[in-house]
């Protein structure tokens, strides 16, 4: 299906990487420069986190939204989902639409992809835009209990089983992702809520935390390859960030070459849905340049 032309409404689109189909959200004017966003981990999609952002950045922005492998209306092949998994099918998308030198926008896991990406083929990616992301450390964030919690997978069953019933419990599971409840659109949470009705929901995150989790901490760790990332990238962290540590993100804006880190203060691990405008504000201010 072709893209629709000038328009800041997203459309649905498909993309077939090596036979496994990709879902991807267009919008804006493929003459703008293309900002290629890609959204975190456990119950996301492209309209979940990006929900706010992509009608006003695509304004004057071509905006490309995929459904990483797994999540959304993408497919979900069987296998284990590594970061390098991703990391696969988004290069292989980039190569098909095709995109010329995109900025590239990553949330979390999304981010650990678009590095990947990045580190992989710096010439098929203009600016980088890491948003609180993995990839950065490896230590994880409740030492072996996060360990043993990957390797039963039974309680991330329970939980997304709990969060289709009620929309209330859905609702509080986001307090540990964002730093102002009160604060959050309700919309965001309605989307959140309608992607775990979803009979596929979970499954995506639970096989990639069994391939990424290990005793010793994340598998995937880009930190002694950031001195030779070419790309300009800029980092944007919350403050109240407790999935992913700040730390991380100083440690990664000293090591890239061509690097800086914007702290949000106002902002946990969420800041799509947190503080949209700031984030289209940096996407835009980056492709545009």
């Amino acid at each position: 299906m072709a893209p629709a032309v000038g328009t800041a409404m997203p459309t649905d689109e498909t993309v077939s990487v090596d036979g496994t189909r990709l879902h991807y959200r267009d919008a804006g004017d493929p003459d703008d420069p293309t900002a290629v966003l890609l959204h975190g981990g456990i119950i996301d999609a492209a309209h979940v986190s990006w929900g706010a952002v992509i009608e006003p950045l695509a304004e004057d922005c071509h905006v490309v939204a995929p459904d990483l492998l797994g999540y959304g209306e993408s497919a979900l092949p069987p296998g284990p989902y590594p970061v390098s998994r991703h990391v696969d099918a988004i290069e292989g998308a980039v190569d098909q639409l095709p995109l010329d030198e995109p900025t590239v926008v990553g949330l979390s896991l999304g981010g650990a992809v678009g590095l990947g990406l990045a580190l992989r083929r710096p010439n098929l990616v203009d600016d980088l835009l890491l948003i609180d992301s993995y990839g950065l450390g490896r230590e994880l964030p409740n030492g072996l209990l996060s360990y043993a919690l990957a390797r039963v997978q039974l309680f991330n069953k329970v939980a997304i089983a709990l969060f289709r019933r009620n929309r209330r419990i859905t609702r509080a599971s986001l307090g540990g992702i964002v730093a102002d409840m009160d604060a959050l659109p309700e919309d965001a949470v309605d989307a959140v809520f309608e992607e775990v009705q979803r009979p596929t929901a979970g499954v995506a995150f639970r096989r990639f935390r069994s391939a990424e989790v290990t005793r010793t901490g994340y598998r995937t760790v880009f930190v002694d390859e950031l001195p030779d990332l070419t790309v300009p990238t800029r980092l944007l962290h919350g403050a109240a960030d407790e999935v992913v540590p700040l730390a991380w993100a100083e440690r990664a804006a000293d090591r890239i070459p061509e690097s800086e880190l914007v702290v949000l203060d106002d902002c946990a691990h969420w800041p799509p849905r947190e503080a949209p405008e700031t984030v289209v504000e940096h996407v835009r201010e980056i492709a545009h340049r």
